[in-house]
């Protein structure tokens, strides 16, 4: 069943499971007001069970690009196309927040993000990125790191 993410009121719904919800509930709060303000566009995320073809794009990216797997289940995920720019978002048990920005024309930009949810450790398959911290008032402390995409997916 699909969840359209409340920025206002920032809900666990379909993070129970995860040691950091909290935190990974306002990362996702976050990810929402970003798109609403810029784009009017509302964030609605599903079980990753029923969302497959998204968590199987970004998972096929991960391993074609850099060989990258992630240790984590998948809880929730989303894909959808504003301004001509495919977006994925994949939100996984142990905090890890992987969008992927794939912009539809040829010249534009492609690249794949990495966000840690406040109190969670830098999972041991992305150890070797660098992470940046912001501060967000619905998400705590947010690291994040992020590469560009040099395949077509």
């Amino acid at each position: 069943m699909s969840y359209a993410v409340n920025f206002v009121e920032v809900s666990t719904v379909g993070l129970e499971s995860s040691p950091v919800a909290d935190a990974l509930a306002g990362l996702r709060a976050n990810e929402a007001r970003y798109f609403k303000n810029k784009y009017d566009h509302v964030f609605t995320v599903e079980p990753a069970s029923e969302a497959t073809a998204a968590v199987d794009w970004v998972t096929g990216i991960l391993r074609s690009e850099r060989d990258l797997v992630i240790a984590s289940p998948p809880l929730e995920a989303t894909e959808f196309e504003v301004d001509g720019i495919r977006m994925a978002y994949v939100f996984y048990e142990s905090g890890l927040s992987i969008n992927v920005m794939y912009t539809l024309e040829d010249a534009g930009k492609r690249a794949v993000g990495f966000k840690l949810s406040d109190g969670m450790e830098v999972p041991e398959e992305l150890s070797s990125f660098k992470f940046a911290r912001q501060k967000s008032k619905l998400a705590g402390t947010i690291r994040g790191s992020y590469f560009v995409i040099k395949q077509t997916h």
